[in-house]
């Protein structure tokens, strides 16, 4: 697979560092199949330099031992070469990971042995813990997001609307001239193995089926305002709050989703918001739904959901790329679909897909309540979609 242009400029900083000299670990994070392996084999290909690559994603999770073995190859390759790369893929599944390789690099620095290292990683809780606890210092982060639409559109030819339903999972956009294929490939071969693989096989989960129903109603209500305490109405098994906000943790910490929280003057208020609900791919929601695209696109309302759901997966994975929070706002019965923040200056953004226009209280009350850097309205009269996602996110702070 060729990486789209913007991911292909991600491979350029990757190079770039890597022929650098031996400085950081360079920590490649991100969803699962949106090319974190296929980003560092290009580069490879394109620097020359020796490696030795070793992906600890089997079956079941190898023994710390198996960090110093695949160390030792890279090292021996270093005694022949002049500088080598040694590429670890998931090794975040590894317990101890991180004191095994802070032990080794320690050991290299101190031998001045020239093995620069790549770790790649599909679980961001797991693999912060590891570099907060173990490896401060030592590290640097390269953050690759699920598909964008000019990602897709760049690789796929896809429109928008093509996008907004089948979202961003290059490997199964080969499938959607067969939708029932397609929605089958995302529910095993994507959500399945998310859930299994990084999340229930790393981390003590007492109640597994919880965890998948909490991630299907988060999917079932993308991009609405819903309680713990709602939700546990809705939930077969038992469970209480304090177990859905450490479910949801795990969720989001595979990439899968996000609970946005309320925007307010506090952090601790903020904390104690009540989620909306962001699937931060709509291939999660839609393939899910059990209906077509067609279905979709002919029911104002669905499509109108699914609009603000692609609008705030965008801005969540592109505001990760550039120390972006995404919030929403709500007082009363005026409402803000999307607040970005990044320092003290805030962006308000309202998404109305359909053609009609309507008033939009809910930004008017927000503009007067707080000073903004800018607010728009996404749809109708105002900022066309496609134009939106072509957008570069820090443009709307100008």
């Amino acid at each position: 697979m060729q990486l789209p242009i913007f991911k292909r400029d991600i491979t350029v900083t990757i190079a770039q560092r890597l022929k650098e000299n031996r400085n950081f670990i360079q920590v490649i994070s991100g969803p699962r199949q949106v090319g974190k392996t296929t980003a560092i084999r290009q580069v490879l290909e394109e620097i020359g330099i020796s490696y030795h690559y070793a992906a600890a994603d089997l079956p079941a999770p190898p023994p710390v031992e198996w960090i110093a073995q695949q160390w030792d190859i890279g090292r021996r390759k270093a005694l022949n070469e002049k500088s080598v790369i040694l590429i670890l893929d998931e090794v975040q599944k590894i317990s101890s990971w991180s004191e095994e390789v802070k032990r080794l690099w320690d050991e290299d620095t101190r031998q001045d042995i020239d093995l620069k290292v790549v770790l790649l990683g599909s679980s961001a809780l797991l693999i912060q813990k590891g570099l907060t606890e173990s490896l401060a210092g030592r590290f640097e982060v390269i953050r690759l997001g699920h598909w964008s639409w000019k990602e897709c559109q760049d690789c796929f030819n896809w429109d928008v609307d093509r996008f907004i339903y089948f979202g961003g999972y290059p490997g199964a956009a080969t499938l959607i001239d067969n939708e029932e294929r397609w929605s089958q490939y995302v529910r095993d071969s994507l959500i399945e193995t998310a859930i299994s693989k990084d999340i229930l096989l790393l981390n003590r989960v007492e109640k597994p089926a919880l965890l998948r129903q909490l991630f299907v109603l988060a999917c079932e209500y993308g991009g609405q305002i819903l309680s713990y305490q709602k939700l546990l109405g809705q939930l077969a098994d038992a469970g209480n709050t304090t177990t859905l906000a450490h479910y949801q943790r795990l969720l989001e910490s595979a990439f899968l989703i996000k609970g946005l929280q309320k925007w307010s003057g506090g952090a601790l208020r903020r904390r104690s918001s009540s989620p909306k609900w962001m699937p931060l791919n709509t291939a999660l929601m839609t393939s899910l739904a059990n209906k077509s695209f067609q279905e979709w696109r002919s029911d104002p309302d669905m499509w109108g959901r699914l609009v603000e759901v692609s609008v705030g997966a965008h801005l969540v994975n592109e505001g990760v790329q550039h120390s972006v929070e995404l919030y929403y706002w709500r007082k009363g019965n005026n409402e803000v679909d999307f607040i970005l923040s990044k320092g003290s200056d805030l962006v308000a953004i309202e998404v109305k897909s359909g053609k009609r226009h309507t008033t939009l209280p809910g930004l008017e009350f927000f503009r007067k309540k707080y000073k903004i850097k800018n607010s728009m309205l996404i749809g109708m009269s105002g900022i066309n979609i496609k134009d939106f996602f072509e957008t570069p996110i820090l443009e709307w702070f100008k």
